[in-house]
């Protein structure tokens, strides 16, 4: 199932045009690090096409793989004040923007460290890519002019990158991001005792972006799981992990907020309700756990917002408990699909579609999701699904945007009878729909 407003299952073949993204646009990078070859930088982008909806926002990738020059060193240094109550007056402590936890002992933090940290791995993987000249370089005719002044393809050349991740067994399962290792050719797992192995991808889901590694090992320092369900806006975090290659980075923070959909993050094409913190996370810091204060896992950091400062995302450890458990198991994920475009409808949103003289079909509600397309050969085809219906409840649970719909849809198995109720040429009616497998994972 895809959003109208959260289609960017780009098309290889780049045909689709839609709608230009009309809201305040900005960048997020996966914080595994940008594309470098040795002794360079690049950086590999990747912006939202123009079938996008007008909520929709242009998205700059970062793909996990990165390097820094020999010369180069980031800047990381970061300076802290200590301000103690007596040094203020009474006007001054009131006018304070954030107060200190209640905490049962003032090294809290550095004790969830010292306990989680072990736990804690840094993750260098490596690609090979082909490297080849443009056709216009090849060209005999363009080389006699030019001589030895065209540069010389350079065939294979080896993509490296680094990211974070933690340990889940003792046997050596390590939760981390899918785009940390996509299209790696090998991977290098170091603990924090220095000690080095070579991992094996158990499996990726680039739709909620994650992904298992086995390394050989036994007795092993293992992280503990909370319920990402219970926590709430306000409470703190910790996060750990290697961002631009510091290994045993530690940066706390609160959540800022919870159930923030991909859609508002800016990755429509993932299935995801994200956590957002403002702890500190950088580059690198992709497939490292956000921790609560009880020291347990509560997220798996793997998202920044370019260019803003104090927004991070995190995926949810129910959602990576679920997906990691069957990449480990089979290898793969299914994800329910309907093969839908929606947009969520408004006042605005309906006087807009019904003032376009293209339109398909003309808008009679003010509020519903709205079935803008159908891919041909779906399930939602198959099941009787049109362009111009309006779903009222899906499950015989009422929704009012898009986002509701997609969660309910991912929560169904491939296969399994979904009822839809519709309202159709000003009429209701059930509509059942059997969802298969997403494609093109």
């Amino acid at each position: 199932m895809r959003e109208l407003n959260e289609v960017t299952a780009m098309e290889k073949d780049g045909s689709r045009r839609g709608i230009r993204p009309a809201a305040k646009s900005f960048a997020l990078v996966l914080l595994g690090a940008g594309i470098a070859t040795a002794g360079g930088h690049t950086l590999s982008t990747l912006v939202q096409p123009e079938n996008a909806s007008p909520t929709a926002t242009d998205v700059f990738w970062d793909n996990g793989l990165w390097g820094l020059g020999d010369n180069e060193t980031p800047d990381h240094e970061v300076q802290s004040q200590n301000i103690q109550p007596n040094d203020l007056d009474a006007n001054e402590l009131d006018n304070r923007v954030a107060i200190a936890p209640s905490v049962s002992g003032p090294n809290i933090i550095a004790d969830i460290v010292s306990q989680v940290g072990p736990s804690v791995v840094r993750i260098d993987a490596a690609r090979t890519v082909q490297s080849n000249l443009p056709p216009m370089f090849q060209d005999p005719f363009f080389r006699q002019f030019f001589g030895d002044r065209v540069p010389i393809p350079q065939g294979e050349q080896v993509q490296r990158g680094v990211g974070s991740g933690f340990i889940t067994s003792a046997d050596g399962q390590i939760i981390t991001n899918a785009h940390v290792v996509a299209g790696a050719d090998q991977v290098d797992v170091t603990l924090q005792d220095g000690r080095s192995f070579t991992g094996r991808v158990m499996g990726a889901d680039s739709v909620t972006d994650v992904a298992v590694i086995k390394i050989e090992a036994s007795n092993l320092p293992t992280v503990a799981i909370s319920n990402s369900d219970q926590i709430q806006p306000g409470e703190w975090a910790i996060a750990i992990g290697n961002p631009l290659g510091l290994d045993s980075t530690v940066t706390a923070g609160i959540i800022s907020a919870t159930g923030r959909s991909s859609r508002e993050v800016g990755v429509p094409d993932k299935r995801v309700d994200f956590i957002q913190t403002d702890a500190a996370i950088n580059p690198g810091n992709s497939g490292g756990p956000l921790l609560n204060l009880n020291g347990e896992v509560i997220g798996v950091n793997t998202a920044i917002i370019q260019g803003a400062q104090g927004l991070g995302f995190a995926i949810p450890i129910n959602t990576v408990q679920r997906i990691s458990a069957q990449l480990i198991e089979t290898g793969r994920v299914e994800h329910a699909y309907l093969g839908i475009q929606m947009v969520t409808l408004s006042p605005e949103m309906k006087q807009n579609i019904n003032n376009d003289p293209n339109r398909p079909f003309d808008v009679a509600d003010d509020a519903g999701v709205l079935i803008a397309r159908v891919m041909p050969n779906s399930p939602a085809q198959r099941g009787g699904l049109r362009s111009g219906d309006v779903i009222v409840s899906i499950a015989g649970q009422p929704v009012k945007d898009s986002s509701s719909v997609q969660q309910v849809v991912e929560g169904t198995q491939v296969g399994q009878d979904l009822a839809l109720t519709l309202r159709r040429d000003g009429r209701e009616q059930t509509v059942t729909v059997r969802p298969g497998n997403l494609p093109n994972q």
